[in-house]
């Protein structure tokens, strides 16, 4: 059963259960108890108690609360003292008492403690992941790490993104793809695959792919993927009998090496909280799915002046 009025107001008086007056405690707890099932009929149906009224702190208020005895759910209130509103409340008390000047400190060290916290997190996040392609600026302030799935049509959103990102920070950003094939995708891991085959030999073979596969995305399939991949490179410059090999046959050490790369992402991916695709890391601070553009502005910007 689920309460989500706050500071919902009832008039317990309006049914013509009105308050008499020098009530005791227990005879306002049983006309509480009365009310609450003309105002919610369901609760005919559990058996539930009204906790000892007790002074609130607040001036013509009492505090109290009432439990369902079959899942002990516990649902708090405020009721004037002549049972007249009883008002449901849906957490503690918060302090709003701060001074502009007091907000903006507290507000500042919030800040701070978030910047350190996402600093710490891009340091573990680049220690844990490979080696992996990256474009624009090999030096600007700002890393965005995505985890992406070649067949997610919402990595296929978030890759038009990072495009315009990369055109706009040219000097800012640095990009870096991580792969995270989903299991229900059934040709994003042998893509995944077959691009660091391409990687191994040239990132611009890497980035070949990435951009094929998600420009053609509604073309591929489990069974053209890989000859679709061979079309991709072909004026790549690589040697297409080696890819081949490390692309396609599962039993090479090469393929096995890619495929262990792949699998190290996406279990890093799992570790620092990613569950779906895509994920981006903006110098440690996460943001999860194919977000607009204007997100993305946020929080380079924010990264920027975090590391000056």
């Amino acid at each position: 059963m689920k309460y989500v009025a706050l500071f919902l107001v009832f008039a317990l008086s309006a049914i013509g259960c009105g308050p008499v007056q020098g009530q005791d405690d227990a005879d306002r707890r049983d006309q509480i108890h009365a009310n609450l099932q003309v105002h919610f009929p369901q609760l005919r149906e559990y058996e539930f108690t009204i906790g000892a009224l007790e002074p609130s702190g607040i001036e013509g208020l009492d505090q109290g609360s009432f439990v369902l005895r079959g899942n002990q759910q516990t649902q708090r209130f405020l009721v004037t003292e002549d049972n007249t509103k009883l008002y449901f409340i849906s957490g503690d008390p918060i302090d709003v008492s701060m001074t502009e000047e007091e907000v903006e400190a507290t507000l500042a060290a919030s800040r701070e403690i978030e910047a350190q916290q996402a600093r710490e997190k891009a340091v573990a996040l680049m220690a844990a992941l490979p080696a992996l392609p990256s474009r624009g600026n090999p030096d600007a302030p700002v890393t965005i790490v995505e985890f992406s799935d070649f067949q997610c049509p919402y990595c296929a959103r978030g890759y038009q993104t990072m495009e315009r990102v990369l055109e706009q920070h040219a000097d800012d950003v640095r990009f870096v793809f991580a792969h995270y094939p989903l299991p229900n995708h059934d040709w994003a891991r042998p893509a995944s695959i077959a691009a660091e085959c391409a990687g191994n030999q040239d990132e611009a073979a890497f980035w070949t792919l990435h951009d094929a596969y998600f420009d053609n995305q509604r073309g591929l399939t489990t069974e053209n993927i890989l000859l679709r991949s061979r079309d991709f490179l072909s004026d790549a410059g690589i040697d297409m009998g080696v890819w081949q090999t490390c692309a396609v046959d599962a039993t090479s050490d090469a393929h096995q090496a890619a495929a262990a790369k792949v699998d190290q992402t996406l279990a890093v991916g799992q570790d620092f909280g990613v569950t779906g695709t895509p994920g981006f890391f903006i110098n440690g601070h996460f943001i999860n799915g194919a977000q607009p553009p204007a997100t993305f502005e946020r929080y380079i910007a924010r990264a920027k002046e975090e590391v000056r």
